[in-house]
């Protein structure tokens, strides 16, 4: 959006300065003309100008077909890449296991803040550096085969902001693949609150419905939902103005229409809860 000129420009050298790859870089403006940008973007980048602010996840698909590869790459504008060689070891993790569809690497605070537990997208957090499935995704570096994101149908676009990395974590678990957390591999993000968004209570809980609704077997929606419900209600209880404002989403998620509806096989659910996580908490 235009907001962070200097982490912008830190993120697209660092992918720009990768080695023992060959990058094609696309940035997308939501809402915003990159072309614009101070300092002015490389040479080497192309930019995508979406003139109204389609939400994060809208923003990422816009962009996948403006760049060639085999391998994409998603990176937020104020997320950058240590090492020079993160591509290329991720590139070489995805090659030598055909069946991960989807990689997101350890994050850290590049001024060595304590990085947050909901950075690892598992529920026993256990040791940062440890690898492991997992049924959700930390969204702002994602490294996946092209193939297998087209067969996820991309990042949910509706949901504008919060939670698109477990449907697409769920989504690359229906196509026969595993998502994985990558310990070894490193991406910095600097350590920031969420709820620093007006919207984050509500669209916290309309996507929660939205994503239950978009992509479970219908026996298993309410379950799901029930779970969740019950676990903001004992999180939000001494903080009523957040509660309402979860409940307001929570309503408005089986209110609107949530878009495409995929429910997954229940071989898929099987799949899940033999790898640890059944998709009702």
């Amino acid at each position: 959006m235009g907001r962070r000129p200097d982490e912008l420009a830190r993120g697209i050298r660092s992918v720009l300065d990768q080695r023992g790859v060959n990058v094609d870089v696309v940035c997308v403006g939501n809402g915003w003309d990159p072309a614009t940008a101070e300092p002015p973007l490389p040479p080497r980048v192309r930019t995508l100008h979406l003139p109204e602010n389609l939400g994060i996840p809208a923003g990422r698909n816009r962009g996948v077909p403006e760049v060639a590869g085999d391998v994409l790459f998603f990176l937020d504008d104020d997320a950058f890449l240590p090492s020079p060689d993160f591509l290329r070891d991720g590139c070489r993790l995805l090659a030598d296991r055909p069946e991960l569809g989807l990689v997101q690497p350890r994050v850290v605070d590049p001024t060595g803040l304590e990085s947050p537990r909901r950075w690892i997208p598992r529920i026993r957090k256990g040791d940062p550096a440890h690898s492991s499935d997992v049924f959700s995704c930390w969204e702002g570096a994602v490294l996946m085969p092209r193939a297998v994101f087209d067969a996820t149908g991309g990042w949910a676009d509706p949901f504008f902001y919060a939670h698109e990395g477990i449907e697409l974590a769920w989504r690359v678990w229906e196509t026969g693949h595993r998502a994985w957390y990558a310990g070894d591999l490193e991406a910095a993000h600097p350590v920031i609150d969420p709820a620093r968004h007006s919207y984050y209570y509500r669209l916290n809980a309309r996507n929660r419905v939205w994503l239950a609704r978009r992509n479970l077997p219908a026996l298993l929606v309410p379950l799901y939902v029930g779970s969740w419900t019950a676990i903001q209600v004992l999180r939000w209880a001494r903080n009523p103005a957040a509660l309402r404002a979860w409940f307001g989403g929570w309503r408005a998620g089986w209110r609107e229409h949530p878009g495409e509806r995929r429910p997954m096989r229940w071989r898929t659910v099987w799949r899940m809860t033999l790898a640890g996580r059944p998709p009702v908490v």
